[in-house]
């Protein structure tokens, strides 16, 4: 079926044919450039019908290239709108659908603030409920749609809990199984957080753990941690979260000169704990890009090695910044604690949700298994569960 001009949209050539300015009925005008048009053609000689993958290179695009014609073509069978254009040296025809532009669009009026999360994150503090992550294992497991729910929870809160998994060793593998893999370390594919509590020994009580991240020594961190329980009978030892985004952001709000002394300047980190193994990371307490996204969080006053990047006259300022981070983690309002019973396991972004426990004692014992995997494979798995990519 041959298309046809559709009068809801507009597009003009502008500057000499480098760029077009398209206006469209669902948002503002948007301008794109040529070269931009063609590195991002959707045609299967720019990318690989396969697997989507770029088959074209900067280096492949002519310098001098310019947008010979434009126009918006309309689909009677789809419905849809299209920008069509060709270049100078070629005779081919690319297609751009409307909607895929306004997904893309880079022409933005709107200053973007300095300091800013994606909007798919909600923030959290002590009004959370602590049982909102709470699914069932075979639930999750056979159906698409709650996995997808689940996991969705993970993206957006930070965490996530799941209830009446397999009561056997090393039954949190699989429930990494169902969105990615392991990450091996130095501690194996998963490892032991057991302490058995003798009120009679106080060698054996159960010690309290400030809020915090694991691993900030390596680079890459791991960014999912799993902790699955398996005896949990002593009085206290309940798990602590705190949404480390969070954290940055009330610092930023309050004491906005703290935030910039934890962004930019650069603490470290070390562990040689065992034969062998010596790592050590250069990372700010705070990670930002560099428009401004808040990342990461870097935080374990265990692992902290001698802070030696920060210049003199500003090391002062620095250690009240990190006592002023350090105070807000430990503030009950921005906690969330719950207390994991055998069967149940959490997952969390060990780059934005910062973990401890409250200290534990009298007649019982405390048994968690915890591993790492990469989140990568749970924004993957869900993006393909939700077809969001």
């Amino acid at each position: 079926m041959q298309p046809k001009t559709q009068t809801n949209h507009t597009v003009t050539v502008i500057e000499d044919g480098a760029a077009i300015e398209l206006h469209t009925l669902n948002s503002a005008s948007a301008r794109f450039h040529g070269v931009w048009l063609r590195d991002n053609a959707l045609d299967s000689d720019t990318r690989s019908p396969d697997n989507g993958q770029r088959l074209i290179g900067a280096g492949d695009i002519p310098r001098d290239i310019r947008i010979t014609e434009a126009a918006i073509e309309y689909d009677r069978e789809s419905s849809g709108a299209s920008l069509a254009i060709r270049f100078n040296g070629a005779d081919k025809r690319y297609l751009f659908p409307v909607v895929w532009l306004e997904q893309h669009r880079y022409d933005c009026t709107t200053a973007q603030a300095k300091v800013w999360l994606p909007e798919h994150i909600d923030l959290f503090d002590e009004n959370l409920d602590s049982a909102i992550a709470a699914e069932r294992f075979d639930n999750v497991q056979r159906d698409s749609t709650t996995l997808a729910r689940w996991l969705g929870l993970v993206r957006r809160l930070g965490f996530a809990r799941l209830g009446n998994c397999p009561m056997e060793n090393g039954a949190l593998t699989k429930i990494v199984e169902l969105f990615g893999y392991i990450r091996e370390t130095q501690y194996g594919r998963w490892f032991e957080v057991r302490t058995e509590v003798n009120p009679t020994n106080l060698a054996y009580t159960g010690l309290g753990l400030q809020a915090h991240t694991d691993n900030p020594y390596r680079d890459p961190v791991p960014t999912l941690q799993i902790l699955f329980c398996l005896e949990n009978s002593a009085d206290g030892g309940e798990t602590v979260l705190v949404d480390g985004f969070n954290i940055a952001r009330v610092l930023n709000d309050q004491q906005p000169e703290y935030f910039e002394l934890l962004a930019h300047y650069l603490a470290r980190f070390e562990y040689a704990g065992s034969e062998g193994v010596y790592l050590a990371a250069r990372k700010p307490i705070i990670e930002l890009t560099a428009d401004g996204e808040i990342t990461a969080i870097r935080f374990n006053n265990r692992s902290q090695a001698p802070i030696t990047d920060v210049p003199y006259v500003k090391m002062p300022d620095y250690y009240e910044a990190l006592r002023a981070f350090s105070d807000l983690l430990d503030s009950p309002e921005y906690q969330v604690r719950l207390k994991l019973v055998p069967g149940e396991c959490l997952v969390f972004d060990n780059t934005r949700v910062l973990h401890g426990r409250t200290a534990y004692s009298g007649s019982g014992s405390r048994w968690l298994q915890g591993c790492y995997a990469d989140r990568d494979g749970l924004y993957s798995r869900f993006a393909t569960l939700t077809a969001k990519h």
